[in-house]
């Protein structure tokens, strides 16, 4: 059997869902193989995701309780269409889902609303506390807290006796140390009941419920190729992409934030890729390197914050509640640029290698949506980040690999084995997605009831790597919240293709 004939065998048997369980937000991998496929050709399939992500509470949270599983499974298709008018020209049209979330967090933790749950840390709150019991105490003069206390035994100071009273109690108050003390300290603890009360009253603002995510992105990639000689295909095209999300913020880890949710409706937005293809198909060797941009959406964000109240507690911060809730203005999302290495090579009869390595520039990835950015700016202060914080971030680039072997076992028979590597995108990690890379082993089979159409189905099973999960006002620092250790991934994936 030649190898040219090999080559087109087991490069459909490939398991279909190279990334599935990928650093940050990846998902499909943004494979374009099916574009590299020779002739006229269609080919859909869906890949089924079933994690399990548990950890315990760790690091800044004051305890520590094991956390249940809280990566939700998913699936996501893909779909392509291809084709070859004349043999220099080729066009494309890829359907996938490169990006996504889907995270709920359950049971007594700190990503679940519980009534002892507080507006900001206890040890911070604390420290606000007696602040402003210091500062509302200091600001009375002594003629306001002999009228206070006068007021709260009943004395009508509006009457001449009631006047009579105060100016005996103030000559008192200034002359003599044990009425002084004796009055201060029950205005002390009537200013202490007050900021109780208050703060009682702003703790009654947090959520109820858990955290928990969902993002989706679809993509659209129109694919125009040239190909000057048998060897070489250029090629490039726009690419259709839209984003749509939930999310919602509770707990104690979240502090002023426990209640905040976010709203994503459906934007779209405009990219571009371009790569450039080598083969020798006598040899099954065929080489790919493709480029994706970047792709920005202005999106216009529902969000709700119903804790903004909260920021009375601190200085200026009646004004500040003010200005955001009145606020309004577009957050700008900006799903990152990519590299993907695609290569195989005959190794002998009947066998070929394959390799795939994945670039994601996550490090340039943030999401910080409008009024979330305004409420960082007036707490960042109080947690070392005067420059406010983002929801989400990532500290590193993505790099992702997978190599294997695929060898045809009759006419109609064909598999591979491979085994994935993914560096993740940095550690500590969002709360929002708690996995540090991983490795896995993978396993696919193919199989052709007529040498046009074929039915391809695989596994693979992921050892998902130790994650440290910080919340967004940790970012950049190494304070965390809860350490998650110890998860696996299975992953299933089918596909369906046809040459016409």
């Amino acid at each position: 059997m030649k190898l040219k004939t090999l080559s087109t065998a087991i490069l459909l048997a490939t398991v279909p869902m190279t990334g599935v369980f990928a650093a940050a937000l990846d998902r499909s991998g943004q494979s374009i193989s099916a574009f590299l496929q020779p002739g006229n050709y269609f080919e859909a399939g869906i890949s089924v995701l079933d994690p399990t992500v548990e950890g315990q509470e760790a690091g800044a949270s004051a305890t520590q309780r094991n956390i249940s599983d809280m990566a939700g499974d998913y699936y996501f298709p893909s779909a392509a269409l291809k084709f070859q008018p004349t043999s220099k020209f080729s066009f494309g049209i890829l359907y996938d889902q490169p990006f996504g979330a889907d995270a709920e967090y359950t049971g007594n933790n700190v990503f679940v609303s519980e009534a002892s749950n507080t507006i900001l840390a206890p040890t911070a709150l604390a420290g606000i506390r007696q602040n402003t019991i210091n500062t509302n105490f200091n600001a009375l003069t002594a003629e306001q807290r002999v009228g206070a206390t006068l007021q709260a035994q009943g004395v009508d100071l509006a009457t001449p006796a009631g006047q009579l009273q105060f100016q005996g109690t103030l000559a008192a108050y200034n002359n003599d140390p044990a009425t002084k003390s004796a009055i201060d300290a029950g205005v002390l603890n009537g200013v202490t009941q007050q900021v109780d009360a208050g703060l009682a009253q702003v703790n009654g603002l947090l959520g109820t419920g858990n955290t928990k995510v969902e993002v989706n992105t679809q993509n659209l990639s129109f694919i125009a190729g040239f190909q000057p000689t048998e060897n070489w295909n250029i090629y490039a095209g726009p690419v259709y992409q839209t984003v749509k999300g939930d999310l919602s913020l509770r707990g104690q880890a979240y502090s002023i934030f426990n209640g905040y949710d976010a709203d994503i409706k459906e934007t779209s937005g405009v990219g571009w890729l371009a790569g450039l293809a080598f083969q020798i198909p006598d040899i099954a060797l065929k080489a790919s390197l493709t480029y994706r941009s970047e792709i920005d959406h202005d999106v216009n964000i529902n969000e709700n914050i119903p804790t903004l109240p909260a920021l009375t507690l601190l200085p200026n911060g009646a004004a500040a509640a003010a200005g955001i809730a009145a606020a309004s203005g577009e957050t700008k999302i900006t799903t990152p640029q990519s590299v993907n290495l695609d290569f195989q090579t005959g190794i002998m009869a009947n066998t070929v290698a394959f390799a795939n390595v994945r670039w994601v520039d996550w490090s340039s990835f943030s999401i910080r949506p409008y009024k979330f950015g305004l409420l960082s700016d007036a707490v960042g202060p109080l947690v070392q980040r005067p420059n406010g914080f983002n929801l989400v971030e990532y500290s590193d680039d993505q790099i992702s690999a997978t190599v294997g072997v695929g060898r045809k076992l009759s006419e109609q028979w064909a598999g591979n084995v491979s085994v994935g590597w993914d560096s993740g995108a940095g550690n500590p990690v969002s709360t929002l997605g708690p996995t540090e890379g991983y490795w896995n082993v993978g396993l696919g089979v193919q199989f052709s009831p007529a040498p046009n159409y074929f039915i391809a189905g695989g596994v693979k099973y992921f050892m998902l790597g130790d994650a440290k999960a910080q919340t967004g006002a940790q970012a950049g620092g190494n304070e965390y919240v809860a350490n998650f250790e110890d998860n696996d991934a299975i992953a299933y994936g089918l596909k369906m293709g046809y040459r016409f």
